[in-house]
């Protein structure tokens, strides 16, 4: 082997070490195929099944450091009027955030934020009309459960459908005007809904 040849060879080897680097994903992976970020899958609901169980809704769940939407159901009486209507679906879909995740979706990766015990009711004197308010101020939510709630809310007949919910606490603080912006879903941890004060609407 002549001089030359050695003296590539530590450049050659500098240039193979540099070229196996591999990106760390968030989830384990078996080294086949490009490996996905969002492992939570689920097999097809059976939604007729869902139906007589009740109103079949969606709550977002955290997968990883994502929020992913699951198939639930909430019980609705016939003939409930549509503003008791909206409470009892707000109620049901919170219930739903705080469940534990059944073994299959501990399985596929859902996990929650949402703590049980926390309830919803209407607007009080003063309060705009499609508010909600929590039993626990919003502002003392963990980021997590706080995007879990926003979302699933704004995404539902417990709001407007715009994408948006008025949320307070049981205190006198202002209500305030929450969003589900593709940002939260993809980051809860670090990007809390943006929020402004709902004065004037």
């Amino acid at each position: 082997m002549t001089l030359a040849r050695l003296a590539g060879l530590p450049l050659l080897a500098a240039v193979l070490l540099a070229g196996c680097g591999i990106r760390a994903t968030e989830v384990p992976t078996n080294f086949g195929p490009a490996p996905s970020r969002v492992r939570c899958s689920l097999a097809e609901p059976d939604v007729s099944a869902q139906a007589a169980r009740g109103l079949p809704v969606q709550v977002f769940l955290l997968c990883g450091s994502s929020l992913v939407t699951v198939d639930r159901t909430v019980r609705v009486p016939d003939g409930a009027a549509d503003s008791e209507r909206r409470m009892l679906v707000a109620q049901g879909l919170l219930d739903q955030l705080a469940e534990t995740p059944s073994s299959a979706e501990k399985a596929a990766g859902y996990s929650t934020d949402v703590r049980g015990g926390i309830t919803v009711g209407g607007p009080g004197k003063g309060d705009p009309e499609d508010m909600l308010r929590l039993s626990t101020a919003p502002d003392s939510l963990t980021s997590y459960a706080l995007a879990q709630i926003v979302c699933t809310f704004s995404d539902s007949a417990a709001a407007e459908g715009d994408g948006s919910v008025v949320l307070g606490g049981p205190g006198p603080e202002a209500p305030r005007r929450y969003e589900c912006t593709d940002e939260v879903r993809a980051r809860p941890g670090s990007t809390e809904p943006p929020s402004k004060g709902v004065a004037g609407e």
